[in-house]
């Protein structure tokens, strides 16, 4: 693998104050939470898959606003049904037991998110879509970077995510990696660097000082550190989109 499964860090971190601007909409049964650009444009877009906090969770949806300030359609799917994790779960939540029996896996996920971006790319007019993926979203960042996927993928602190996923992208992929993490630690980080070294493909590996695993997501914003490194890791994802989904940008927005 290129990174482990998901562990009990996974869950940690601090909650965002603000108030999210999308709205939630359904697509074939699928709770999708939809951002948009100041245009309404639709043609460059972003689809966002979630660590295990899920779709409703106000981080994920003010980064998802934050995206369409700097000119994205996006788009968060529900790939859990609504059955997610808690952040910062009580003692009496068993964690690894909702990860080994719960979690939602391929065989489920992927049906999913196929169906999305077919709206996406019909319906809704995409032309250019990008992937985001955190942590647990990491692997489907990855698996959804392919013809009739995504063209170009960003990833934070990604977990799950197979070599042969890594070894398979088709397009442009950017990663944002924090110094002390379980999940995708120095081995594994470099283990996908040989990998992305082989290919054909431009990559981007970026590591952050002073952070743990999540910190792209869930940091606490009153520590500088941390504070930085999400919105640079914000800013790394912006510009990779700006530089290989769409040209012209005016420069990113926090």
């Amino acid at each position: 693998m290129a990174s482990y499964p998901p562990a009990k860090c996974c869950a940690v971190g601090v909650k965002h104050e603000g108030t999210a601007t999308g709205e939630v909409k359904s697509i074939d049964n699928i709770r999708t939470y939809f951002a948009y650009p100041e245009d309404k444009s639709t043609q460059n877009a972003i689809i966002i898959f979630t660590d295990i906090m899920g779709m409703d969770f106000i981080n994920v949806q003010l980064i998802a606003d934050q995206f369409a300030a700097n000119g994205y359609f996006v788009a968060i799917p529900d790939l859990f049904d609504g059955n997610v994790v808690p952040l910062n779960p009580p003692a009496d939540f068993d964690l690894m037991k909702w990860i080994q029996t719960e979690m939602p896996h391929v065989p489920t996920v992927d049906p999913k998110i196929e169906k999305v971006i077919k709206h996406l790319r019909g319906k809704l007019g995409v032309k250019r879509l990008g992937g985001v993926g955190y942590c647990f979203g990491g692997k489907y960042a990855c698996r959804w970077l392919k013809k009739g996927g995504c063209d170009v993928a960003f990833t934070a602190h990604p977990s799950f995510v197979d070599k042969e996923e890594v070894e398979g992208i088709k397009g442009p992929l950017s990663i944002a990696a924090a110094e002390t993490d379980q999940i995708f630690p120095a081995p594994k980080r470099r283990e996908t660097e040989d990998i992305l070294q082989k290919m054909s493909v431009p990559y981007q590996l970026n590591l952050f000082s002073d952070v743990e695993h999540g910190f792209a997501v869930r940091c606490d914003l009153s520590k500088k550190p941390a504070k930085f490194a999400k919105e640079q890791a914000f800013l790394q994802a912006v510009a990779w989109f700006d530089e290989y989904l769409k040209q012209g940008s005016l420069g990113a927005r926090l």
